[in-house]
């Protein structure tokens, strides 16, 4: 049941109490906090499991994968390193400045919101909570309306594993989001469109709120390895296809030189058939469009366009088989010839776009918005090392997709119009928490003095000089 857009502002205030009672600044609390998160997970997950079932048609083989055990992994992760994260360091002071000493301490925010999508409803809710919960913060959690069987078991979990009111979840739509965004936070996560996160952002800077915005879009992927054509064919359809294409990180449209589209367009109906079988639909392994919505959508782009490969859809199962379109036009984003290169698919369709070389793939990525992943197939060093140097995006990954989601070593974030700022591991505890210096100088040996009135003599000149020193 939806919480009552009058009731969220006690549900923020009660959080900072929480927050403002200090209940979880301790290490003992951060660790007890990310064992009851990690407890929830694994207690209740074939309850996971049927609600993402019931949501996406989601698998129990891609919920564990693309899920749950990334949560976890986040979790022990951070549990591993939580001692040294937390641990006060030293840090340098200038010359100018001795005799001091100073310390870098991190301290919590306050109260995070996090903002979550329909697309991976779980992951992109709970991964994140680890970071905040590991650097000390409270939380309110806003998870997907179109998500709804998701939403409803986080939201009866949470206050069982949570009794204390650390976690607190708010369900509801655009009325409850509009209501929470009114509030203040002292951080707000938000995972979804460009469109979307434009309007978080204008409501976080009424109250200074700093952001971390992860937007997605047209992530491309270049191929060019004759020689590994199966290898990177397959790894291309599971990274585009899992979850029904609804993935931000998916490989948008592929770019190859005319000649090798016909051999990549076979491979690509080999390695669908392979991963999900002759009918995908029968496959317990393939996923549904999330509503009737974005199923019209997506159809809608398949008008006029070259279909290659798959094309069927049942609207009545909001099922669309992995398909392939070779798209015309050198252009991608607002200037294309067809929709299907002009927004984000987020949906079972690869565009197959011909250009005559790498440079010139290279000035169509550079031509739209900065991507939030950028993939490349490709045996040549000098090739991979061009698309590393000569283009922007929030990540770049070699002969694979999606993995770099997993890496929880990495940092995870957007450039430009992808998205602002990063976590995961380490990243994580950097976002959420405020990394305080504390400096201490002592009264005796007062060097201060030679950089106070007046200033004659020698003592100015040489506190200059060793401020200068840096």
């Amino acid at each position: 049941m939806p919480t009552t857009t009058g009731a969220i502002p006690a549900v923020v205030s009660d959080a900072r109490k929480v927050f403002d009672s200090g209940a979880t600044r301790s290490r003992a609390a951060r660790a007890a906090a990310l064992r009851a998160l990690r407890a929830m997970i694994t207690e209740n997950q074939p309850a996971f499991e049927a609600a993402l079932w019931s949501d996406l048609h989601k698998g129990a083989g891609e919920a564990q994968l693309t899920e749950i055990s990334v949560v976890l992994a986040e979790i022990n992760h951070t549990l591993r390193h939580l001692r040294r994260w937390t641990r006060p360091r030293r840090g340098p002071v200038p010359m100018a400045l001795w005799p001091a000493r100073a310390r870098l301490v991190s301290e919590p925010l306050g109260v995070v919101l996090v903002i979550a999508p329909w697309n991976y409803p779980m992951q992109l809710l709970l991964d994140p909570l680890a970071g905040i919960l590991a650097a000390g913060n409270t939380a309110v959690l806003k998870p997907s309306e179109l998500a709804p069987e998701t939403s409803a078991l986080i939201t009866r979990l949470v206050p069982a594993y949570f009794p204390d009111g650390i976690v607190r979840v708010v369900e509801g739509g655009v009325e409850e989001t509009t209501e929470l965004l009114a509030q203040r936070f002292d951080h707000i996560v938000f995972t979804g469109s460009g469109a979307v996160g434009r309007i978080v952002m204008r409501a976080a800077a009424e109250h200074l709120t700093p952001v971390t915005l992860e937007l997605g879009g047209k992530s491309p992927a270049w191929f060019d390895d004759d020689a590994h054509l199966d290898q990177a064919a397959r790894r291309l359809v599971w990274a585009k296809f899992t979850n029904a294409g609804q993935t931000c990180v998916a490989p948008d449209y592929v770019l190859t030189t005319p000649d090798r589209i016909p051999a990549l367009v076979e491979a690509l109906r080999r390695a669908i058939e392979d991963l999900w079988g002759s009918d995908p639909r029968a496959s317990g392994d393939y996923g549904r469009i999330v509503n009737e919505r974005q199923f019209d959508r997506l159809v809608s782009l398949l008008d006029g366009t070259d279909v290659v490969v798959g094309g069927d859809h049942d609207r009545a199962e909001r099922y669309i088989a992995p398909t392939v379109v070779v798209a015309e036009g050198r252009a991608v984003g607002p200037e294309a010839a067809h929709p299907v290169l002009r927004e984000e698919i987020f949906g079972p369709i690869l565009p197959v776009v011909a250009v005559e070389h790498a440079d010139q793939a290279i000035d169509v990525i550079n031509n739209w918005d900065k991507p939030l992943a950028l993939y490349v197939f490709s045996s040549s060093a000098r090739t991979r090392r061009l698309f590393e140097e000569r283009t922007s995006s929030g990540a770049v990954v070699h002969d694979a997709g999606l993995i770099h989601v997993a890496a929880t070593g990495l940092p995870f974030g957007g450039v430009g119009a992808s998205g602002i700022g990063a976590y995961h591991g380490t990243y994580s505890w950097r976002t959420f928490s405020h990394l305080k210096p504390v400096l201490r100088k002592p009264l005796a040996l007062d060097t201060l003095r030679l950089a106070q009135p007046p200033f004659t003599g020698l003592g100015p000149r040489l506190a200059q000089r060793l401020m200068r020193r840096g």
